[in-house]
C-alpha cells in the first residue's frame, strides 16, 4: 500500500513538472520575437538581399538592397552620400536598432559599389535618384504607413527631393548632416571651417585646389590630418573603424567627382550640385521631419537647426560630432534618432 501510494505520488510531481514545463515554452514561443524571423519570407535564402531591378532611359539595372529585422509599422530605408558612396558608412546600425526592433534597409545606388555601374553621365542626376528610390520602395512594398526614408550627406539631398515629389508615401523624414542648400554649405566651408585650419595648411591647400592638383598626395595628406579629422570623423585617421574605411575605398570617384566636384570645401568647379538649393521649398514638406546635424560637421549645424522651423513638422537634433555623425557620436545619434522614430509611430511626434 504504500508503495502504491508513493508511486501516485511520484507520477503526480511528474505529470506537474511536465505541464509546467510545456506551459513555460508555449509562453516562451508566444512571446519570442519575430523581429529576426525571416521564414516564408522572399528574400530568407540570401540573408535579407535582394537585388532590384531599376528601369532608366538607358535600360534596365539592379541595385543591391538588404533587409535587416522585421517591422510591419517601422522600415527605414538609409541612402547613403557621395554621391557614389555605399552603404557600408551605416553599418554600425546594427549595434543599435536591432534592439529597439527597428527594422532597416541597407541600399546602394546605381553606380554605387554593391550595384550595377553602368557609368552614364546622364543619369547622374537628381530626378533619376529619385525615381530609382521609387522603384525601390515599391519592390519592398514600403508606403506611408510604415516607410521612414534617412539620408545622410549627398543622401539628405536625395531625401529632400524625394519628399518634395513623394511625400504622401512616407510616414518619417531624416536628413542627417546635409543643408538644404549647396551655396550656402561652400559659404560656410570657405568663411567658417577653412579659415580655422593652421594658416599656413589652409595657404597650401587653396593654392593646391587655385592649381587643380586634387591628385596630389600632399593635398590628401593636407585634407585628411587636418580636415577630415575635424569635420568628417574627429579621431586620428589611424583609429578610424574599418567599416568607415571601406566604404571611403568603395567610393565612386567618377560620379562623385561628377556631381560633387572635387573640393573638399564645398561643391566648385563644373559639379552639377554646385547650385543645387531647396532651401524655399522645405515649408512644403509636411511629413514629420527630425533634421540632424553635428557641432563640428562640415555642415552648418546652426543651419540644420534652422530647417527644421522650415518644414510644417520639424525636430532639431544636434549631436556633438562631426560629419560621420553616427558613429562620431553614437549615445546621442541614436537616442535621438529612435525617439523620433517611436514617437512618430506612436502618434506622440
Amino acid at each position: 500500500m504504500k508503495n502504491t501510494i508513493y508511486f501516485l505520488i511520484i507520477s503526480v510531481a511528474l505529470l506537474l513538472s511536465c505541464a509546467e514545463k510545456q506551459e513555460t515554452a508555449k509562453t516562451e514561443t508566444e512571446s519570442k520575437s519575430t523581429y529576426f524571423d525571416y521564414s516564408n519570407s522572399d528574400d530568407q535564402i540570401t540573408g535579407g538581399i535582394k537585388m532590384i531591378p531599376i528601369t532608366t532611359a538607358k535600360g534596365t539595372f539592379n541595385v543591391w538592397t538588404k533587409r535587416v529585422g522585421n517591422n510591419p509599422k517601422m522600415k527605414v530605408l538609409l541612402l547613403h552620400g557621395g554621391p557614389g558612396g555605399t552603404h557600408e558608412f551605416f553599418e554600425n546600425f546594427d549595434g543599435y536598432l536591432p534592439n529597439e526592433e527597428i527594422e532597416y534597409i541597407y541600399y546602394d545606388q546605381l553606380d554605387s559599389y554593391y550595384s550595377d555601374k553602368p557609368n552614364d553621365s546622364t543619369l547622374w542626376t537628381t530626378e533619376h535618384f529619385v525615381e530609382e528610390v521609387e522603384q525601390v520602395r515599391k519592390a519592398l512594398n514600403l508606403n506611408k504607413d510604415n516607410f521612414y526614408l534617412l539620408g545622410q550627406s549627398w543622401g539628405g539631398i536625395l531625401a529632400m527631393e524625394y519628399a518634395l515629389k513623394y511625400q504622401d508615401n512616407l510616414k518619417g523624414l531624416i536628413i542627417s548632416n546635409m543643408m538644404a542648400s549647396a551655396p550656402e554649405y561652400q559659404k560656410y566651408a570657405e568663411e567658417v571651417l577653412g579659415p580655422q585650419l593652421p594658416p599656413e595648411v589652409y595657404k597650401e591647400i587653396m593654392d593646391l585646389e587655385a592649381k587643380e592638383d586634387f591628385a596630389s598626395p600632399r593635398y590628401t595628406e593636407l585634407v585628411m590630418n587636418h580636415y577630415y579629422t575635424k569635420h568628417i570623423l574627429r579621431k586620428p585617421v589611424a583609429e578610424w573603424p574599418e567599416f568607415i574605411n571601406r566604404a571611403f575605398s568603395h567610393l565612386n570617384p567618377n560620379i562623385y567627382i561628377y556631381m560633387q566636384g572635387h573640393s573638399e570645401f564645398g561643391m566648385t568647379g563644373n559639379a552639377t550640385l554646385k547650385n543645387w538649393d531647396v532651401s524655399e521649398r522645405l515649408k512644403e514638406i509636411k511629413t514629420p521631419t527630425l533634421m540632424i546635424g553635428g557641432k563640428h560637421d562640415t555642415m552648418d549645424p546652426k543651419y540644420m537647426e534652422w530647417m527644421s522651423t522650415q518644414v510644417q513638422k520639424g525636430r532639431s537634433l544636434t549631436v556633438n560630432a562631426g560629419h560621420v555623425s553616427q558613429y562620431d557620436d553614437p549615445e546621442n545619434y541614436f537616442s535621438g534618432l529612435i525617439k523620433f522614430i517611436k514617437d512618430v509611430n506612436e502618434g506622440t511626434f
